[in-house]
């Protein structure tokens, strides 16, 4: 079964999910990524597996397009180092400057490489990773909107409110009520299970 949120970054082309799971679709024979940009699936024919090398052993062959299977150009590679460095620094000030000193590059090559590789800028990347995270916080635990967006690294509550309310139609509060339906630990962080 595709639960929710994997099914909502597989119809989003979610690139911040990239390397987390793997998807399926019966019809075709073929496995991709979350952000491959072929045309959204039905539902039923999908399936989810935690990495390429178990799709590709259910039978499946990897998608020309998003080549899932790690058989990628050296500037794949890359954008997908600087992906996994805004993912591991989100809660941070993270900047294009910052991202680019660390990589050794101009902000220019940073920039224009990675929305060639990923569809979208390494700033938007970044909200993407910041308002999955702050969706994960309101859904599961019961810190105030103006903590998460801290938590998250926006530490400015009513831009963290704004900006959520733009991405996804709804304020925190109101996304928060719609998503919660069991009771919550307190205090939870992202990523870790309760017990």
């Amino acid at each position: 079964m595709v639960t929710e949120d994997k099914w909502s970054a597989i119809v989003n082309c979610d690139a911040g999910q990239d390397g987390r799971f793997y998807y399926s679709v019966s019809t075709t024979g073929i496995f991709c990524r979350p952000s491959c940009k072929s045309r959204a699936p039905k539902r039923e024919h999908v399936r989810v597996f935690a990495t390429a090398s178990e799709a590709a052993m259910a039978g499946f062959r990897p998608c020309k397009r998003c080549k899932p299977d790690g058989l990628r150009l050296p500037d794949e590679e890359w954008v997908d180092a600087i992906a996994e460095s805004i993912r591991a620094q989100y809660r941070e000030r993270l900047t294009l400057p910052a991202l680019a000193d660390q990589q050794h590059v101009s902000q220019f090559h940073l920039q224009r490489t990675f929305k060639r590789m990923m569809g979208l800028s390494p700033a938007d990347y970044l909200l993407q990773v910041r308002l999955g995270a702050a969706k994960a916080l309101l859904r599961d635990t019961r810190f105030a909107v103006a903590e998460v967006g801290e938590q998250v690294g926006m530490p400015n509550a009513a831009h963290f409110a704004t900006v959520f309310h733009r991405a996804t139609g709804r304020t925190p509060s109101r996304f928060r009520e719609e998503h919660t339906n069991k009771p919550m630990n307190p205090n939870r962080k992202v990523g870790e299970q309760d017990e």
